[in-house]
């Protein structure tokens, strides 16, 4: 995949239009909200905010097949913990496409989704990216690696790992990365915190990043892969680069037991896997969870890939990491000042 490629800058003006047209969406598509009311016997989609538009692309796809003929959709994207709050406060939902395993998992014990849901060949997971970094135009600062995150005269656009679960992939990434390198868990926590200070702006999700980076501010952005690609594609002007150590993000998926078409949402779950579905996906710079389809495309493999596992997963490290009171990344954002 040629993640280095420059693009012609455009003005902030046409850039800023041209990415808002790209995220703008379905006709239903929006921000989540408890007070969101579905209509009824429509399948409702609840989603976390990067993958939209291959949704648009899914939706119908699978309403052109026998499973999916009459079938209607209504859809709602946020960040991937506010998506999962609101769906535990009462938004309702029939298939929930969410950034983290947590965010599905604790909807589990208040019996919205089944104790197995993540039970299937692939763990529950749809999709799979990386934690990259997307910079100006040429590079002009030379970021690399994740040590040059923390330098004087970069400075970063990352979203609040508190709310977003693509933040907490980044703040993973940017810790097991420094392990990798050899270096103690207190001199990681140190790492995170040099980075912290050099974060100009922690917006609530993953989109809303994007949407700052593209505006013009910051040197480099903490991103989705498949996020960074998809702002390219819409003509932001941005290279992309992979760092050499970098962490396999899995997205999950999953039905509920609250929703009012269940059959439906079940059948959308499993289209989701077809290959059809998958090269959709990846067409949209997400890697397919299935492996023939995923080597049809030339994604770049880092040098050291590690997964959340490596981290005790995500029981251990999201409590560790992201405990809104207790967590590394609270207590970084308290010595710093920083309100979470």
């Amino acid at each position: 995949m040629d993640h280095i490629r420059h693009r012609r800058p455009l003005g902030v003006g046409a850039l800023t239009i041209g990415l808002s047209l790209a995220i703008a969406g379905g006709a239903v598509a929006q921000d989540a909200a408890p007070s969101f009311e579905a209509a009824p016997g429509a399948l409702t989609l609840v989603a976390y905010t990067t993958p939209r538009e291959a949704y648009e692309e899914l939706i119908p796809l699978f309403q052109a097949t026998p499973e999916g003929q009459g079938v209607t959709f209504e859809e709602s994207y946020g960040p991937s913990g506010d998506q999962s709050r609101a769906v535990s406060a009462g938004l309702a939902a029939d298939v929930l496409a969410l950034a983290l395993w947590p965010d599905v998992e604790r909807l589990v014990e208040a019996g919205i989704v089944a104790p197995d849901w993540d039970e299937n060949e692939y763990g529950g997971i749809i999709h799979d990216s990386v934690a990259v970094f997307a910079v100006r135009p040429g590079n002009p600062k030379g970021i690399l690696t994740w040590e040059d995150l923390t330098r004087e005269d970069v400075v970063v656009i990352t979203p609040n790992p508190i709310t977003s679960g693509g933040a907490q992939w980044n703040i993973l990434a940017a810790y097991q990365a420094q392990i990798l390198a050899g270096k103690t868990e207190e001199e990681a926590i140190d790492f995170l915190t040099r980075l912290a200070s050099r974060v100009a702006v922690w917006d609530r999700g993953a989109r809303d990043a994007l949407t700052t980076f593209a505006n013009g501010q910051g040197d480099v952005l903490i991103a989705y892969e498949n996020e960074a690609l998809f702002a390219r594609d819409a003509g932001v002007p941005l290279d992309v680069v992979v760092p050499d150590a970098t962490i396999l993000i899995e997205n999950s998926l999953a039905p509920t037991l609250i929703g009012d078409a269940p059959v439906q949402g079940q059948a959308f779950v499993d289209f989701l896997y077809t290959p059809d579905a998958q090269r959709v996906y990846a067409r949209h710079h997400f890697r397919p969870v299935l492996p023939e389809v995923l080597a049809e495309f030339d994604f770049y493999q880092p040098p050291q890939l590690f997964t959340v596992a490596d981290l005790g997963g995500w029981p251990e490290a999201r409590p560790r990491f992201f405990d809104p009171n207790t967590g590394i990344m609270a207590q970084i954002f308290q010595t710093l000042g920083i309100g979470s």
